[in-house]
């Protein structure tokens, strides 16, 4: 055990993967660094950051005090009709999309919204590259009102709830920013993130995923499916969470993130997901490199970081090659890498399930994403019931990492930003 604590520290400080991790309890580190055991023997490194906030603090707003300061009623009605059509009907209060600049695909919110599944299934081209949950394009297909026929749903579900949505600030002890990495990554992609938010106060929580950066990786292909993956996260969140958390995923990490904030929508304040593709539910890409047999893949993994240089940012100086490899950008086995893909199966996480969704999302796009296309994230942004788009000309897959100033000043307008809408009667009144 004590072998194992030492590795995790060295791990840490030299920013290698240990081969091998033994049990040991949560162990916190002065160094901002921590060790959790979600299951036995599976154990998670996560940076955890708690600021020293001002004495005395500075005095929380009560709700109590204004009860209806940032509260959206939140109605819909999603129907799903047994020919594949999907109807969402917006029916309660309407939030500005001049927030933030940003804009969903229309340009304003979505009264309804009409799509056709079964056509566009077959549409849709396979998957795309490592990290990308769900690249297949899917616009709004609008169907002729003189061929509407009354056809029986096979499913209607309700949406009729009231969400306080607030200003999160540094100095309030109640907010917990969660940030989740994709595949091939680490907790070290979001270091100019971890450390802007730190300093203003925030507490921060960013782990590693199973068999990345300095967590265990087990050798079993079980271990890392999306469920298995998703119940780390899990543990995680209810180890670290607080009254308002907020989520920030990347790429593979966002079907994380949808997922707490499908789990725990009372926990969930706001969500930011940052190149993360559309709602579609995932399936592994049989057609992927990362499905060769082993011993292929294995020859192949010292071309992998060069092949992501040139997928995952806009520009391929020295600049980015060294982000590359401060970030830890594939530096996971082939075993690993392979399984991770295999195992991004998640037939639940459908257009369906992200419109259930009631908390507010910015969704952050990289232009020169060659993983992930803008259209995907324009059709999130029209799925969800409450979304902005933001798309960073400069940026590219790893947009947190190439253009640090500008995601943090959007993330931190996002995580302050509460909407002028208050309660009524399905009907949002401004200030």
């Amino acid at each position: 055990m004590l072998t194992s604590i030492t590795d995790g520290f060295l791990c840490c400080l030299m920013g290698k993967t240990t081969n091998a991790v033994g049990p040991l309890d949560s162990l916190e580190a002065s160094n901002g660094y921590s060790f959790m055991e979600v299951k036995p023997g599976r154990i998670l490194r996560i940076r955890h950051s708690t600021p020293n906030h001002p004495t005395p603090p500075e005095p929380e707003e009560s709700p109590a005090e204004g009860p209806e300061r940032g509260t959206v009623h939140c109605k819909r009605k999603i129907t799903v009709y047994r020919n594949g059509q999907l109807v969402i009907e917006n029916l309660g209060d309407s939030v500005p999309s001049e927030i933030l600049h940003c804009h969903n695909a229309s340009g304003e919110p979505n009264s309804t919204v009409e799509l056709e599944l079964s056509e566009l299934a077959a549409q849709s081209p396979a998957p795309g590259p490592a990290g990308t949950p769900g690249c297949g394009s899917r616009a709004a297909v609008p169907t002729p009102a003189g061929k509407r026929r009354k056809r029986k749903p096979k499913k209607v579900i309700n949406i009729d709830c009231k969400k306080q949505i607030t200003s999160c600030k540094g100095t309030h002890r109640d907010v917990v920013l969660f940030f989740i990495h994709g595949v091939g990554g680490s907790l070290d992609i979001w270091k100019e993130q971890l450390d802007f938010f730190t300093k203003l106060g925030y507490e921060v929580v960013a782990p590693d995923l199973a068999g990345h950066g300095c967590s265990s990786a087990p050798q079993i292909a079980a271990a890392y499916t999306f469920y298995a993956l998703a119940e780390d996260m899990r543990a995680v969140f209810k180890r670290y969470a607080k009254k308002r958390n907020i989520l920030i995923g990347h790429s593979y990490g966002v079907s994380f993130c949808t997922f707490l904030a499908h789990e725990y929508p009372d926990l969930v304040h706001k969500v930011i997901m940052i190149n993360g593709g559309g709602p579609t539910a995932l399936e592994p890409s049989f057609c992927s490199i990362f499905n060769m047999p082993t011993c292929v893949l294995h020859c192949l993994s010292p071309c992998l970081a060069w092949s992501f240089l040139k997928a995952g940012f806009a520009r391929q100086g020295a600049k980015e090659k060294q982000l590359l490899k401060e970030g830890n950008a594939f530096n996971v086995s082939s075993f690993v890498l392979r399984a991770m893909m295999s195992g991004q199966y998640w037939p639940e996480g459908d257009e369906v399930y992200h419109a259930e969704l009631a908390v507010p999302v910015l969704l952050v796009h990289g232009m020169h994403d060659k993983f992930v296309p803008v259209e995907e994230d324009q059709r999130m942004a029209e799925i969800l019931l409450i979304a902005f788009l933001k798309v960073i000309d400069e940026g590219s897959h790893m947009v947190m990492m190439e253009c640090p100033e500008t995601v943090n000043t959007l993330l931190h307008e996002f995580v302050l930003w509460e909407p002028e809408t208050s309660a009524g009667d399905g009907q949002g009144e401004k200030k």
